[in-house]
Formats: C-alpha cells, structure tokens, sequence
C-alpha cells in the first residue's frame, strides 16, 4: 500500500493512494497515521480494506510527510563508498549516526527555504526507513520486520554548518525545510527486497545523482540492528540510510543551491519529491 497524509501542514488527513494512482481518505478508518497506525495489525487491517469504497479526494491537495509526529529522524553518514570518496573521508567502519531536528521535517514538495546567510546548501537523495514496532538491541535477522514501510527522503545540508562550523554535523542538518519526506510510505510488504532500489536526483533537470541501494556500506538490516544498540527506536521513527554520490560539495568546481532552483528526486517504487527552492523568510 501506498499511504499518504493529506491537506494544510497541521490539519493533515490519512489517505492512501488506490491502484489507478487515485487518492482516497482514511479519516473514518483511523485518526491519523502515526505511531499508533504503524503496527503490522493495524496496517494488514488497512490492506484488507475494499479500497473502491473509500471516498475519492478531489483536486491535488498537498501532500504532507506521510509518518504523524516523527519522534526521531536517524540519519546516517558516508554510507555508500563512492559518496565518501568525493567527500574525501574514509570509508566508515561502522555506521556513522546523527540526527536532524524533527523540526526540520515537511512534505515531499513543500519549498526549500535556504538558512539566512547560507552559501552552501546540498542535495542528498536517500531511502527513509520507517519503524513501525519498537526495535531495541535487535539482530541483523530480526531487524527488517520491525520496519513498517519505506519513503524517500532528500536529506538536505547546508555543508558550511555542517563542516566548517565546529562540533557536530547536526546544526548543518535540521534548518528548517531539511527534511522532506514522502509523498507517501510504501509498506514493507510491497518492498521485498530494499537493497535493490535505484535513487536519483535532478536539479534544474539536470541528473546530479544516480545510484542504488545495492552499493551501501551497511545494508538495511546493519543500520536497524546497529542504531538500536545504541537507542530505542520507536514506531514512526524514520532511518535516511545515507545517499550515492552526485552532491554538490564533491563537485569541482562545488556546486550548491540557489533561491530558483528546483529539485526533482526520487526512488524506484517509491514516488517523486519535487522541491523549489526559495531564499530565506522569517
């Protein structure tokens, strides 16, 4: 299944997206899709709704991060070998882990808003992993079924903050607008295999970033097992598994994005983000 959360930011709706693409509410099924939707009962009582009962949506309303109150957003560092070598950084040995502010999350075609002052704002096409029942100090094994659905997520960077700033890579990593996320969580179910999807990503439609899950570091199933040694992950946390190369900081000359811009990216199977990009607002 496909599912969706609909409407203004703060006033979305659950919804999924029916086998012609069309968008239909849930608000009589359940409140919200959040936490509480996320376990493996609550979606198989989804998946054996009769979906052409639903009531149809009309127009093209927004589409907002498609996980209700996100309690974490886990990301994780140079996990494609490639992306770490035009960054210039070793390969990690084990899974590098920061988060980004919650703060920082919105809708899969909400603007970029540029930080104030920013002169280097980045790309970074990445799978999300959404939890869907809590995973803490679980196996490699064990690690994919706590996993209620897949997304794909741009973790947007401002690699001044990030680098050159001192500390932690975080204030570089949750300004507000960094984290779209969406246009809809596709079950695991539908996602048999997650290390065979292809990632990429345009700006101005220009292709800056092609790659595929296939070549992470650390695989799914590693990321899980080893972010939950170190925390309990919850229903609604969202994993962004790291991103292929193609970002703007390893290009010469760099390349970063400006107010006008527009990015396009997008997973196999799992939708298309696109984001325009604006110049800095209060």
């Amino acid at each position: 299944m496909k599912l969706v959360r609909y409407g203004n930011p703060g006033k979305e709706k659950p919804g999924l997206i029916d086998a012609e693409g069309r968008l239909r509410d849930l608000s009589a099924v359940i409140p919200d899709l959040g936490a509480a939707q996320l376990d493996d009962k609550v979606v198989a009582k989804l998946r054996r709704l009769k979906t052409d009962t639903l009531p149809l949506v009309r127009g093209k309303p927004r589409l907002g991060c498609p996980v209700a109150q996100v309690g974490k957003l886990v990301a994780i560092g140079l996990n494609y070998a490639d992306h770490a070598a035009e960054a210039g950084m070793p390969m990690p040995k084990e899974p590098i882990i920061f988060l980004k502010a919650t703060t920082c999350i919105q809708g899969a075609n909400d603007p970029v808003m540029l930080p104030k002052g920013s002169v280097k704002t980045d790309w970074e096409v990445e799978l999300g992993v959404v939890i869907g029942r809590q995973a803490r100090h679980v196996s490699q094994k064990e690690a994919l079924d706590h996993v209620a659905g897949y997304c794909v997520v741009n973790d947007v960077s401002e690699r001044e903050y990030q680098i050159e700033r001192g500390g932690t890579w975080d204030k570089g990593k949750g300004c507000d607008t960094f984290g779209p996320i969406g246009p809809w969580l596709v079950t695991r179910d539908e996602v048999p295999n997650p290390q065979r999807l292809s990632l990429w990503l345009d700006v101005n439609g220009e292709r800056m970033q092609t790659g595929s899950t296939r070549t992470m570091v650390f695989g799914v199933a590693k990321i899980i097992s080893y972010v939950s040694q170190f925390m309990t992950l919850m229903p609604g946390d969202v994993i962004a598994t790291g991103t292929p190369p193609g970002v703007g900081m390893g290009m010469k000359p760099q390349r970063f994005l400006r107010a006008g811009d527009t990015m396009t990216l997008g997973i196999e199977g799992l939708g298309e983000q696109v984001q325009p990009v604006v110049a800095f607002r209060r």
